[in-house]
Formats: structure tokens, C-alpha cells, sequence
């Protein structure tokens, strides 16, 4: 994943609650320069703080061309600063615009130190975006897991998830079975086990911890919350199959029994039907593959 969080221009739009018309217009007066893409420009977190400070600033009645003036001149004055928007503390009175830099308030366009510059009715500008939301990060996941190109950009928006909402079981699971996908079994085993200890009635978090314990070898422990799986959730045809193969790795066929029976009940016509009737019929090929 680049070390730059990159956002889209819609992702951009929703944030900052701007209109596309307001962020066209700043762009136009080179408020703000977006990276250019196939499609739309991507913004970085300083693009997003440099529009909530325009958009501020406007509100507090600071006339656009007067804004894009004080820019252009802070660029001239200060070359060493790349996003002056975005580095600076921004500061206005209603009408003009100063900055704060190096412990001193300056004009912009003149250059002019300030010593007495108003701003008791202003409210600071906003120094750093906030983090996005749980929410907001969980939908990036799911965007980037769809694409076999951004799975390492899901697997750490996903991190980003757990981070800020650790209850939160689904997006434990699918990062998960994202690390699995990666050959990360360890890392994949840890995301299902605080899945567990975070919703141990969740019947999905017992049956890919099973799962996972099964292929770890570790048959004492994966039958244990293949169990519970399937008490959780008695019609859970996937479950009773991966325990039903434990029971039998572990040397305990007549426990099998009834979850392969049970498989059969539950989905007759699955790819494995065959298997498990072959299983329960002439018991042959006993391992079998195994339901992840």
C-alpha cells in the first residue's frame, strides 16, 4: 500500500461537504491540485485539510479571489512550505487572511508583520483531518477487496477497522480470510481468535476458527468451536462437514456420523453430497476436502 493515504474525488466531496461545483471552482483558482489519475484526480490527507480550510475561511466571509491571492503570495514568500493551507495555521478577521509561521502572524500579500490581528470572533482552523470513520474505512475495505490489485490497501483499511471498533466481528473475519488468501496462517488464526474472544456466540467466528485449527493440526481446539458452531447455529451445513472431518482425523468416527448426516440434510445437492454419502456408505477416502 503507497505510504500516502489517497482518496477519490467523490471520497473527497462526502468528507468535506462541499458541492462539486465549490471544489471545481478551487481547483480552477489553484487552491488546490490534486494528482492526476486515468479518470479523476486523487487527493492526499493535505488536499482534504486544505479544502475544509477554503471552505472555513469562506464561511467566515473571506472573498475567494482575496484567498487565492494570499496563496499565490505565500508560495512566493515561503517556497520551503509545499501546502500552505494544509502546514499552516490559517487566520481571519472576516475579511483579510494572515498566517502564523515561525511564531510570528504575517500578512500574505505584503509581507507585513502583524502584532494586533484580530481574531477573537474566529474559530481556529482545523489542523489536521480527522481519521475517517470505522465505517468509512470498513467501505474502503470492501471496495479494495474486490479488486485482486488493492487486496494489501483491504487488508490494512481493515486494520484500520479493528483499530478503531475492536467489537466489531465482521471485519476481524474478513481480514482474516484476507491473510489466508496470503498464505498468512498465523495472522489469519489471530483475526478469527479475537473475532472469538470479542463475540464467542458468533457462529461464523467459531467456524473459521475451527476451520483454521483444523488445518493447523491442532484437532483438540477446532473441534471445540466447531461445536459450538453448530449449536449456534444447528443448520450450519459447512460447519457440520469441517467437524465431521475432525471427528474422523481426531480417530472418532462414530462422533462423525451424525454430522455427515446432517450435512446430507441440510445440502443434498452440494459438490460434496457425493463425498459424504461415499464417506457414510463404503468409508472411503477419509480425508476429504475440507470446507473453508
Amino acid at each position: 500500500m503507497p505510504a500516502v493515504d489517497l482518496f477519490t474525488r467523490k471520497e473527497v466531496l462526502r468528507i468535506t461537504g462541499v458541492s462539486p461545483r465549490q471544489l471545481s471552482r478551487w481547483e480552477h483558482l489553484q487552491l488546490l491540485s490534486p494528482r492526476p489519475s486515468d479518470h479523476d484526480g486523487v487527493y492526499t490527507f493535505a488536499d482534504i485539510i486544505a479544502v475544509r480550510t477554503v471552505k472555513h475561511l469562506i464561511e467566515q466571509g473571506v472573498s475567494l479571489f482575496r484567498l487565492a491571492d494570499a496563496l499565490a503570495a505565500l508560495h512566493r514568500q515561503l517556497a520551503q512550505v509545499e501546502a500552505p493551507l494544509a502546514e499552516l495555521r490559517i487566520l481571519s478577521n472576516g475579511r483579510n487572511v494572515a498566517v502564523e509561521y515561525a511564531g510570528r502572524t504575517l500578512e500574505p500579500i505584503s509581507g507585513q508583520l502583524l502584532l494586533n490581528f484580530d481574531v477573537r470572533d474566529l474559530e481556529e482552523k482545523v489542523r489536521a483531518m480527522p481519521e475517517r470513520t470505522a465505517d468509512e474505512w470498513f467501505e474502503l475495505a470492501l471496495e479494495c477487496e474486490r479488486d485482486p490489485q488493492r487486496r494489501a490497501e483491504a487488508v490494512e483499511a481493515y486494520r484500520r477497522v479493528v483499530e478503531a471498533q475492536p467489537e466489531w466481528v465482521e471485519p476481524r473475519l474478513n481480514l482474516g480470510t484476507l491473510l489466508y488468501e496470503q498464505g498468512d496462517v498465523e495472522g489469519a488464526q489471530e483475526c478469527y481468535r479475537a473475532a472469538v474472544d470479542h463475540a464467542p456466540g458468533h457462529a461464523l467466528a467459531r467456524f473459521d476458527l475451527g476451520s483454521i485449527l483444523d488445518e493447523m493440526k491442532q484437532f483438540e481446539e477446532a473441534a471445540e468451536h466447531l461445536r459450538e458452531a453448530v449449536r449456534l447455529d444447528p443448520a450450519y451445513a459447512d460447519a457440520h462437514y469441517n467437524l465431521a472431518r475432525v471427528y474422523d482425523e481426531m480417530g472418532r468416527t462414530r462422533e462423525s456420523l451424525p454430522h455427515w448426516r446432517r450435512y446430507l440434510e441440510i445440502d443434498p445437492t452440494s459438490v460434496w453430497a457425493d463425498y459424504v454419502r461415499e464417506r457414510l456408505g463404503l468409508n472411503k477416502n477419509p480425508a476429504g476436502p475440507m470446507l473453508v
